[in-house]
């Protein structure tokens, strides 16, 4: 979502898209926040510049904002990062929290089982070079 117009994102799907992806498609919905509405709850809005600042918010089914990112505007986001922790959130969601994903996990690699004799262990029961393997 930005307070670009719809024809400004299909102008930047045509033409910066194409160039990072073979499909001249986003997987994810594209919104416009023209007035800024939006970014003004969200804190991103900046309304001397009348655009949304660079901020990305992780919201699980329920509505509740899991995780978020706000970044200056001459920073861009990490797409990977953004992908990986959904999948985390994800799964840490269908455990029901019986499973918690470290730093620098990954889709498939191992998590570790949340609870007390986990403090002041978790460097004992995560083998960070198996997880980067």
């Amino acid at each position: 979502m930005s307070t670009d117009s719809m024809f400004v994102h299909k102008m930047w799907v045509e033409h910066e898209i194409s160039k990072m992806v073979t499909a001249k498609t986003v997987p994810f919905p594209m919104l416009s926040d023209a007035g800024g509405k939006v970014g003004e709850v969200y804190g991103v809005y900046d309304p001397d510049a009348g655009v949304d600042v660079r901020g990305r918010f992780l919201i699980d089914p329920d509505g509740v904002i899991q995780g978020f990112e706000v970044l200056a505007p001459p920073v861009g986001r990490n797409v990977s990062e953004t992908i990986r922790q959904i999948q985390a959130f994800q799964l840490v969601r269908e455990s029901k929290g019986t499973q918690a994903t470290p730093s620098g996990w990954s889709k498939g690699k191992p998590v570790l089982a949340p609870g007390p004799d986990l403090v002041g262990h978790v460097w004992e029961k995560w083998n960070v070079k198996q997880a980067c393997d």
